[in-house]
């Protein structure tokens, strides 16, 4: 039996760019005990089985798997399968617009994609606003971890906290990003102080100040991901670290540049809304271009 899928590069307008997705746009003949395998077979951050919606009014169901786990919730792969059902017609768009409904793990995600030309982008609302988890473990070990100096990481307003929206992150703001290219994870010190708490992943920010655009770096061995190039699901996340109570109503736009060091830069676009200094709303965007098709040969 052969599954067909489609491979699409995401937050990105240029193939071989941004972070790679394996799409099953049809998967309702795949036994869910088998997707794992698959997962792991194909060795991408993320593979996504579509299937039929719970919900006659939604688009679909997704399942999200790394090599390693299943998640929630993902970015990318929310962004991606949007953009791969609407350009393969799995999806049909009126006009240039479409607004889908996806049932994934953390609930229905509602993502909103855009044809401009021969290319698509779109972008999602969160579906669960960032939630702040337990104490991080303190800077100097978190240095240790990142293998960068314990001054090099900001404390004060921009101390490491967690935070997730369906994926719990540690996120931690090095000094710049001369920095934030230094890093390297230490795997032995994960083990010892991550890979059992509640956020065992890691994004590491160099945030401009002054401007909107921030550089960022992920590490998730617990997902079986040692770096990833483009993660969406901390950029929904995001707001909730870097909000304040004093912080202005009105929206924040952010830039995150992603996967620099990995040969696969990535644009990730966060726009956030505060009202009376609570998070209100939370929504991501990109672009995706199709790369390429292939077939999945199963046991009959």
């Amino acid at each position: 039996m052969a599954q067909p899928y489609i491979l699409a590069d995401v937050f990105t307008a240029h193939r071989f760019g941004g972070n790679q997705l394996a799409v099953f746009p049809d998967a309702s003949s795949i036994p869910f005990d088998v997707m794992p395998r698959i997962a792991r077979e194909m060795n991408l951050s993320e593979s996504v089985f579509v299937l039929p919606p719970a919900e006659p009014t939604h688009t679909c169901r997704l399942r999200i798997l790394t090599p390693a786990m299943e998640l929630d919730f993902a970015g990318h792969p929310t962004v991606g399968t949007a953009c791969v059902l609407a350009a393969t017609g799995h999806t049909p768009i009126a006009d240039t617009d479409a607004v889908l409904i996806f049932e994934e793990n953390v609930g229905p995600v509602t993502v909103r994609v855009r044809r401009v030309g021969q290319q698509y982008s779109a972008q999602f609302d969160v579906f669960k606003l960032p939630e702040q988890g337990p104490p991080v473990p303190p800077i100097a070990r978190l240095a240790s971890l990142l293998n960068v100096a314990p001054h090099e990481v900001l404390d004060g307003d921009h101390a490491p906290r967690a935070f997730s929206c369906g994926v719990p992150f540690v996120f931690v703001t090095v000094r710049d990003a001369s920095v934030l290219e230094r890093v390297q994870l230490n795997i032995s010190i994960w083990n010892e102080i991550l890979s059992r708490h509640w956020a065992p992943h890691v994004y590491v920010i160099a945030h401009d100040s002054q401007t909107s655009r921030i550089r960022a770096r992920m590490f998730a061995p617990a997902m079986g991901i040692i770096e990833d190039p483009a993660t969406g699901a901390a950029a929904a996340a995001l707001p909730g670290y870097l909000g304040a109570p004093d912080r202005p109503d009105g929206r924040l736009n952010l830039r995150i540049e992603q996967g620099l060091e990995m040969g696969r830069p990535s644009v990730l676009d966060v726009e956030a809304e505060f009202g009376s200094g609570v998070l209100r709303s939370v929504r991501v965007g990109g672009e995706c271009v199709i790369v390429g098709r292939g077939e999945l040969y199963l046991d009959a």
